[in-house]
């Protein structure tokens, strides 16, 4: 497992990398690497990150509501290893799945893990679908991976950032580095409208974290930069 200090000096490095712009309201989360349990499913991720070889680095978060980003994405362990950062920092998150996802008996545990039913047939109102899960919760921490499949992308999909805008939340920004067997949540960015300089910072702080096929990640861009379309 990397050593503490290791991983401070990492954390280090992403958060200087994000040296401020001006109009951009990014700042670094609380930093702690001791998470003792708090409750069942604290215990759980604690022993899934230990078991793992992991070691989770964050603090306290305090929002009630946010679109936290979840990258780099590139092998469906991603999810677990996210769940697991969370819970084990004492955050009870919310993901989103294709409604077909929902039916049954799977649809049940898959509520249990906090998992949301969004109908992907309505493509043209995506980000008001999901924007409007914000305005009718007290509570709402939604997971969303940016690049959208964990398949080689050439550039990341938007719609996290307009949710976030749209509902006026921060986007928390959480990371999983499977070279160095670490992730956590540790910048936290309040959209301002201008996604050209908040994608700068956004750019800058995940530079340096690997997947675990870092030949698959998909590169911090937006769509008119990598010559396609908005989405």
């Amino acid at each position: 497992m990397i050593s503490v200090a290791d991983a401070r000096a990492y954390v280090d490095r992403m958060i200087r990398n994000c040296e401020p712009l001006d109009g951009v309201q990014f700042e670094a989360m609380p930093l702690e690497d001791e998470h003792p349990p708090a409750d069942l499913l604290g215990q759980v991720g604690a022993g899934f990150m230990g078991v793992t070889g992991w070691r989770t680095m964050g603090g306290p978060i305090h929002d009630t509501k946010a679109v936290i980003i979840a990258a780099p994405h590139t092998t469906n362990w991603d999810l677990p290893y996210t769940l697991g950062i969370a819970w084990h920092t004492g955050l009870r998150v919310n993901w989103l799945g294709k409604h077909t996802l929902f039916q049954g008996p799977t649809g049940v545990a898959m509520k249990g893990l906090g998992g949301l039913a969004v109908d992907r047939r309505d493509r043209n109102n995506m980000v008001g679908q999901i924007a409007q899960l914000f305005e009718g919760r007290d509570r709402l921490l939604l997971v969303v991976p940016p690049e959208g499949t964990r398949g080689k992308t050439g550039r990341w999909k938007t719609g996290f950032y307009w949710i976030a805008h749209k509902a006026q939340v921060p986007i928390l920004m959480a990371f999983v580095d499977y070279e160095q067997k670490l992730g956590g949540i540790v910048g936290r960015l309040m959209p301002s409208g201008d996604i050209h300089k908040d994608f700068e910072i956004i750019r800058r702080f995940y530079s340096g974290v690997k997947g675990l096929y870092p030949d698959l990640q998909g590169a911090v861009t937006l769509a008119e930069e990598a010559g396609g379309s908005a989405g």
